[in-house]
């Protein structure tokens, strides 16, 4: 009986096949090229969402934006004047998990260019000076820490010394497990600091994005003259399976989400982001009386919808 040994290596294996692969190989393509719609799943070109304000074309599914993005988009000739925030102490507790909190803020401040999860900006929205927050989800979940705290704080204290409005673009998860009591100190230091510009007679508007929750939510992200939310955002205390496990009750369809919030009386106006500046700029004219400028009606109140 004849035995076949089989060779472990050959030519075809080694040189033909590998230069076939590289052949076909397709080349490598940046991982940012393409954007999938959380909603239907469609792959849309980074670059078409961009110019779309960073809305899907087709779904209209509203994606995370930026702060930088947002003011940008929110102000007259992309143009304003940062306002700086006072110095807070980092991390006073000296809190580590899996990693350690300083390391997850130098991690933060690389990924957003910004120092915490609040940006502030003063300038004109159609002429009429105005004052902004944006909370940047992308900073840690836009999670409210001290320095979150005191950005708003100084937003509103910003707007009462300029005597304009002040708009906040909240996102967030909740407050700050890293600082502990002395995140959850801020709910009611903002909550005073929102007093304050209503003694002042200042409006106060908030734009609830995807998502507002947690303690955000249970202070100054629901205590505005007037709440927007963009389309689909989730706006609640705790979140939808917390609830569910708790109840042991299946939610309703569209539970927490804005146009559900809206049409039960908890949001005023549900507005699409190509619409926001627009609504902005009238809502302020018309709180502080002043004339308005350019733009398109003022969508329904909830009463109406």
């Amino acid at each position: 009986m004849v035995e076949f040994t089989k060779e472990p290596m050959n030519w075809i294996t080694n040189v033909v096949r590998p230069k076939i692969r590289s052949l076909l190989q397709r080349k490598d393509v940046p991982e940012n090229l393409w954007i999938k719609c959380p909603d239907t799943g469609q792959l849309v070109f980074h670059k078409d969402v961009e110019a779309n304000q960073w809305v899907i074309p087709n779904s209209n599914y509203h994606m995370r934006i930026g702060a930088v993005a947002r003011l940008k988009s929110i102000f007259d000739g992309e143009t304003w004047l940062d306002i700086q925030v006072p110095e807070v102490a980092v991390d006073p507790l000296k809190f580590r998990d899996e990693r350690k909190y300083q390391d997850r803020l130098k991690d933060a401040r690389a990924k957003t260019g910004l120092k915490d999860a609040v940006k502030l900006g003063y300038g004109k929205l159609d002429g009429l000076p105005v004052v902004i927050g944006v909370q940047d989800f992308d900073f840690m979940g836009g999670s409210l820490g001290m320095a979150a705290g005191e950005a708003v704080i100084k937003g509103l204290e910003t707007a009462v010394e300029k005597k304009t409005p002040f708009i906040l673009f909240a996102a967030s998860g909740g407050a700050r497990m890293q600082e502990g009591i002395l995140s959850l100190m801020q709910l009611p230091r903002t909550t005073v600091a929102v007093q304050k510009l209503r003694e002042a007679g200042k409006p106060y508007i908030v734009v609830l994005t995807n998502p507002t929750t947690g303690g955000v939510t249970a202070s100054y992200a629901m205590l505005g003259d007037v709440h927007i939310a963009e389309p689909g955002a989730l706006i609640g205390f705790a979140g939808p399976r917390v609830i569910e496990q708790t109840i042991r009750e299946k939610l309703p369809e569209g539970f927490q989400r804005a146009e559900y919030l809206r049409d039960h009386g908890m949001v005023d106006m549900v507005v699409h982001r190509h619409d926001m500046r627009a609504t902005l700029s009238k809502l302020c004219a018309l709180l502080t009386r002043a004339p308005a400028r350019g733009g398109t009606a003022l969508p329904a109140p909830a009463s109406a919808v």
